[in-house]
Protein backbone atom coordinates (compact mmCIF):
# COMPACT_ATOMS: atom_id res chain seq x y z
CA UNK A 1 0.00 0.00 0.00
CA UNK A 2 2.70 2.85 0.91
CA UNK A 3 4.67 1.78 -2.65
CA UNK A 4 0.94 2.62 -3.98
CA UNK A 5 0.48 5.75 -2.33
CA UNK A 6 4.23 7.02 -2.79
CA UNK A 7 3.65 6.30 -7.05
CA UNK A 8 0.52 8.30 -6.43
CA UNK A 9 2.53 11.60 -4.94
CA UNK A 10 4.96 10.83 -7.56
CA UNK A 11 3.01 11.16 -10.24
CA UNK A 12 0.61 13.17 -9.37
CA UNK A 13 3.59 15.84 -8.40
CA UNK A 14 5.15 15.49 -12.06
CA UNK A 15 1.82 16.41 -13.46
CA UNK A 16 0.84 19.54 -10.91
CA UNK A 17 -0.17 22.40 -12.54
CA UNK A 18 2.44 25.74 -12.29
CA UNK A 19 0.50 29.24 -11.21
CA UNK A 20 2.65 32.16 -12.90
CA UNK A 21 2.30 35.83 -12.04
CA UNK A 22 3.21 38.27 -14.29
CA UNK A 23 3.53 42.22 -13.88
CA UNK A 24 2.50 44.22 -16.99
CA UNK A 25 3.30 47.49 -17.42
CA UNK A 26 1.04 49.49 -19.85
CA UNK A 27 -2.39 47.99 -19.08
CA UNK A 28 -4.60 50.85 -18.57
CA UNK A 29 -8.68 49.57 -19.71
CA UNK A 30 -10.31 46.92 -19.71
CA UNK A 31 -9.86 46.33 -23.55
CA UNK A 32 -6.08 46.12 -22.59
CA UNK A 33 -7.32 43.18 -19.92
CA UNK A 34 -9.28 41.46 -22.68
CA UNK A 35 -6.74 41.95 -25.10
CA UNK A 36 -4.17 39.94 -23.23
CA UNK A 37 -6.58 37.13 -22.40
CA UNK A 38 -7.40 36.45 -26.15
CA UNK A 39 -3.92 36.16 -26.96
CA UNK A 40 -3.03 33.63 -24.06
CA UNK A 41 -6.30 31.47 -24.71
CA UNK A 42 -4.77 30.77 -27.74
CA UNK A 43 -1.78 28.90 -26.29
CA UNK A 44 -1.74 25.59 -25.54
CA UNK A 45 0.03 25.27 -22.53
CA UNK A 46 -2.25 27.49 -20.58
CA UNK A 47 -5.68 25.94 -18.98
CA UNK A 48 -6.57 29.34 -17.44
CA UNK A 49 -6.06 33.24 -17.40
CA UNK A 50 -6.70 35.82 -15.25
CA UNK A 51 -6.13 39.74 -15.49
CA UNK A 52 -5.94 42.30 -12.83
CA UNK A 53 -5.98 45.35 -14.09
CA UNK A 54 -6.17 47.26 -11.12
CA UNK A 55 -2.59 45.89 -9.86
CA UNK A 56 -1.75 45.10 -13.62
CA UNK A 57 -0.93 41.33 -13.03
CA UNK A 58 -1.97 38.75 -15.14
CA UNK A 59 -2.79 34.81 -13.11
CA UNK A 60 -1.79 32.05 -15.75
CA UNK A 61 -2.16 28.28 -14.94
CA UNK A 62 -0.06 26.07 -16.97
CA UNK A 63 -2.16 22.57 -18.15
CA UNK A 64 -0.71 19.50 -16.25
CA UNK A 65 3.02 19.37 -16.35
CA UNK A 66 3.09 21.51 -19.46
CA UNK A 67 4.92 24.92 -19.40
CA UNK A 68 5.45 27.97 -20.85
CA UNK A 69 8.81 29.45 -20.25
CA UNK A 70 9.15 33.22 -19.77
CA UNK A 71 10.58 34.33 -23.22
CA UNK A 72 7.43 32.90 -24.40
CA UNK A 73 5.14 35.13 -22.43
CA UNK A 74 7.32 37.79 -22.91
CA UNK A 75 6.71 37.78 -26.62
CA UNK A 76 3.46 37.61 -25.98
CA UNK A 77 2.89 40.16 -23.66
CA UNK A 78 5.25 42.38 -26.08
CA UNK A 79 3.31 41.54 -29.01
CA UNK A 80 0.04 42.54 -27.38
CA UNK A 81 2.04 46.31 -26.97
CA UNK A 82 2.68 46.11 -23.76
CA UNK A 83 6.41 45.80 -20.93
CA UNK A 84 7.09 42.98 -18.74
CA UNK A 85 7.85 44.12 -15.50
CA UNK A 86 8.49 40.61 -14.01
CA UNK A 87 7.45 37.17 -14.15
CA UNK A 88 7.09 34.81 -10.83
CA UNK A 89 6.42 30.87 -10.61
CA UNK A 90 4.97 28.71 -8.20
Amino acid sequence: MKKFLIACLLISGSAMAKDITIKVNGMVCSLCAQGIEKKFKDVSEVSSIKVDLDNKVVFLTTKGDLDINDESITKIITGAGYNVASIERK
